[in-house]
């Protein structure tokens, strides 16, 4: 196994695990979190960097890179809602278009076409980890003034969390324009699939 692969496969196992530690209400539990999300965010930077410059890209990590960053992605908003930190249909339409698209991808490949990628899409991931990210920060700064771990401040006040709401609209926004991105430059490809099998 080569190390882009490796990496991809670390950020599907952190995936659960950085929910698990998220449900925790322990402040030690909320910086592990904090810590394996920055973890696996760097991963996703580097495997598809390590893949280019080695010559290593694979089937495998075509397929699984995307798989993994949604994994990741749809497992801490999921927490988030139960956490009272992101309104619940926010993360419902996310969550609902990654897999609507991945699905259509799928189909797609499996009659030998792709549905080729852009800048949007590129945005929409950078956006969605720079949200969770913030959320991240804001939870673990407010359960660190309540523990007694800092005093209190911006991040862990309603700025703050103002400013990871925004972030997290703004994802949305972009995740919902990719995707309408994806079908309407893919129309004829998702037509003609839906034709043959239907």
């Amino acid at each position: 196994m080569n190390i882009p692969n490796a990496l991809t496969i670390f950020r599907v196992a952190a995936s659960p695990a950085l929910m698990g530690l998220l449900l925790v209400d322990d402040i030690h539990a909320r910086l592990a979190a904090l810590i394996l999300f920055m973890m696996a965010g760097l991963s996703d930077l580097f495997d598809g960097m390590i893949a280019r410059r080695r010559n290593q890209e694979t089937g495998f990590g075509r397929f699984m890179d995307p798989i993994a960053d949604k994994l990741l992605i749809s497992m801490a908003l999921i927490s988030f809602v139960a956490l009272n930190m992101a309104a619940a249909w926010v993360v419902l339409v996310i969550i609902a278009r990654e897999f609507l698209i991945m699905g259509l991808r799928t189909l797609v490949a499996y009659r030998g076409e792709v549905m080729e990628s852009s800048w949007m899409a590129k945005a929409k991931t950078f956006l969605q980890m720079a949200s969770v990210a913030a959320i991240l920060c804001c939870v673990f700064a407010r359960d660190a003034v309540e523990a007694g771990w800092l005093p209190g401040s911006w991040l862990s006040g309603p700025g703050a969390r103002m400013t990871a709401d925004a972030l997290l609209y703004l994802a949305m926004a972009m995740t919902l324009a990719s995707g309408l991105d994806y079908i309407y430059k893919s129309r004829w490809l998702i037509l003609s699939l839906f034709r043959d099998n239907f």
